[in-house]
Protein backbone atom coordinates (compact mmCIF):
# COMPACT_ATOMS: atom_id res chain seq x y z
CA UNK A 1 0.00 0.00 0.00
CA UNK A 2 1.10 3.79 -0.82
CA UNK A 3 1.77 5.95 1.80
CA UNK A 4 1.51 9.46 1.08
CA UNK A 5 1.57 12.96 2.93
CA UNK A 6 -0.83 15.62 2.40
CA UNK A 7 -1.39 19.31 4.09
CA UNK A 8 -3.98 21.38 4.34
CA UNK A 9 -6.35 23.96 6.12
CA UNK A 10 -9.44 24.69 7.53
CA UNK A 11 -9.83 28.32 6.18
CA UNK A 12 -12.22 30.63 8.14
CA UNK A 13 -13.87 33.73 6.34
CA UNK A 14 -14.50 37.08 8.29
CA UNK A 15 -18.19 35.65 8.51
CA UNK A 16 -16.63 32.59 10.70
CA UNK A 17 -17.70 30.08 7.30
CA UNK A 18 -15.03 27.16 6.56
CA UNK A 19 -14.22 26.90 3.12
CA UNK A 20 -14.70 23.36 1.51
CA UNK A 21 -13.49 22.13 -1.57
CA UNK A 22 -15.05 19.01 -4.34
CA UNK A 23 -12.94 16.82 -6.12
CA UNK A 24 -13.71 15.67 -9.27
CA UNK A 25 -16.96 16.30 -9.00
CA UNK A 26 -18.16 13.74 -6.68
CA UNK A 27 -16.49 14.68 -3.06
CA UNK A 28 -16.27 16.89 -1.03
CA UNK A 29 -12.78 17.71 1.55
CA UNK A 30 -11.40 20.50 3.25
CA UNK A 31 -8.67 21.96 0.99
CA UNK A 32 -5.40 19.62 0.99
CA UNK A 33 -3.13 18.07 -1.25
CA UNK A 34 0.54 16.38 -1.14
CA UNK A 35 3.47 18.01 0.01
CA UNK A 36 6.14 17.64 -2.88
CA UNK A 37 9.84 17.17 -2.29
CA UNK A 38 11.65 19.56 -0.26
CA UNK A 39 8.08 22.01 0.95
CA UNK A 40 7.15 22.16 4.44
CA UNK A 41 3.93 20.92 5.20
CA UNK A 42 2.63 24.55 6.13
CA UNK A 43 3.90 25.62 2.55
CA UNK A 44 2.00 22.97 0.80
CA UNK A 45 -1.12 23.85 2.97
CA UNK A 46 -1.33 27.16 1.92
CA UNK A 47 -0.19 26.25 -2.17
CA UNK A 48 -3.46 23.90 -1.86
CA UNK A 49 -5.62 25.97 -0.98
CA UNK A 50 -4.94 28.65 -3.36
CA UNK A 51 -4.64 26.23 -6.17
CA UNK A 52 -8.40 24.48 -5.11
CA UNK A 53 -9.71 27.88 -4.15
CA UNK A 54 -7.96 30.64 -5.50
CA UNK A 55 -7.51 32.31 -1.47
CA UNK A 56 -4.00 33.67 -1.08
CA UNK A 57 -4.13 36.08 1.76
CA UNK A 58 -4.11 33.58 4.73
CA UNK A 59 -3.12 34.72 8.19
CA UNK A 60 -1.53 31.25 9.65
CA UNK A 61 -2.99 31.02 13.65
CA UNK A 62 -2.51 27.45 14.97
CA UNK A 63 -1.73 23.53 13.71
CA UNK A 64 -5.07 21.70 14.15
CA UNK A 65 -3.36 18.25 14.39
CA UNK A 66 -2.68 15.37 12.07
CA UNK A 67 -4.67 12.11 11.31
CA UNK A 68 -4.60 8.86 8.80
CA UNK A 69 -7.22 7.91 6.06
CA UNK A 70 -7.61 5.81 2.68
CA UNK A 71 -8.23 8.26 -0.12
CA UNK A 72 -11.43 8.63 -1.91
CA UNK A 73 -11.98 5.91 -4.28
CA UNK A 74 -13.44 7.10 -8.18
CA UNK A 75 -16.32 6.56 -7.49
CA UNK A 76 -16.80 6.90 -3.79
CA UNK A 77 -16.18 4.54 -0.93
CA UNK A 78 -12.31 3.80 0.05
CA UNK A 79 -9.59 3.12 -2.06
CA UNK A 80 -7.48 0.93 -0.06
CA UNK A 81 -4.44 0.83 -2.34
CA UNK A 82 -3.52 4.75 -0.88
CA UNK A 83 -3.08 5.48 3.24
CA UNK A 84 -2.96 9.31 3.12
CA UNK A 85 -1.76 10.81 6.71
CA UNK A 86 -3.46 14.87 6.58
CA UNK A 87 -1.99 17.57 8.37
CA UNK A 88 -3.80 20.48 9.32
CA UNK A 89 -3.46 24.34 9.91
CA UNK A 90 -5.81 27.16 11.01
CA UNK A 91 -6.11 29.94 8.83
CA UNK A 92 -7.94 32.91 8.78
CA UNK A 93 -8.68 35.08 5.16
CA UNK A 94 -10.44 38.34 4.74
CA UNK A 95 -10.92 37.26 0.63
CA UNK A 96 -14.18 36.18 -0.19
CA UNK A 97 -14.27 35.35 -3.97
CA UNK A 98 -13.48 31.62 -4.62
CA UNK A 99 -11.76 30.88 -8.05
CA UNK A 100 -10.30 27.50 -8.02
CA UNK A 101 -7.82 26.68 -10.66
CA UNK A 102 -6.95 23.14 -9.97
CA UNK A 103 -9.03 21.11 -12.74
CA UNK A 104 -9.41 18.31 -10.25
CA UNK A 105 -10.88 20.32 -7.62
CA UNK A 106 -13.66 22.47 -9.51
CA UNK A 107 -15.47 24.32 -7.02
CA UNK A 108 -15.63 25.76 -3.76
CA UNK A 109 -17.91 27.01 -1.16
CA UNK A 110 -18.00 29.21 1.89
CA UNK A 111 -20.02 27.19 4.36
CA UNK A 112 -21.70 28.08 8.00
CA UNK A 113 -19.38 26.19 10.05
CA UNK A 114 -22.44 23.92 12.03
CA UNK A 115 -23.17 22.43 8.31
CA UNK A 116 -19.20 21.15 7.33
CA UNK A 117 -19.37 18.13 8.87
CA UNK A 118 -22.53 17.21 6.85
CA UNK A 119 -21.31 18.19 3.46
CA UNK A 120 -18.08 16.34 4.06
CA UNK A 121 -17.47 12.85 2.03
CA UNK A 122 -15.15 10.54 3.80
CA UNK A 123 -15.89 9.67 7.34
CA UNK A 124 -12.91 10.40 8.95
CA UNK A 125 -12.59 13.92 7.77
CA UNK A 126 -16.14 14.61 9.44
CA UNK A 127 -14.72 13.00 12.83
CA UNK A 128 -11.66 14.82 12.60
CA UNK A 129 -13.84 18.65 11.50
CA UNK A 130 -15.87 17.44 15.10
CA UNK A 131 -13.00 17.16 17.07
CA UNK A 132 -11.89 20.67 16.19
CA UNK A 133 -14.89 22.60 15.22
CA UNK A 134 -15.19 23.46 19.33
CA UNK A 135 -11.60 24.96 19.29
CA UNK A 136 -12.02 27.80 16.69
CA UNK A 137 -12.72 31.23 17.02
Amino acid sequence: MKKTFTAGGVVLNAKGEVLVVNQRGNSWSLPKGHVDPGEDDLAAARREIAEESGITELEFIKPLGTYSRHRIGKHGGEDTSELKQLRFFLFRTTQTKLAPTDPVNPEARWIARDKVSELLTHPRDREFFDSIAGSLP
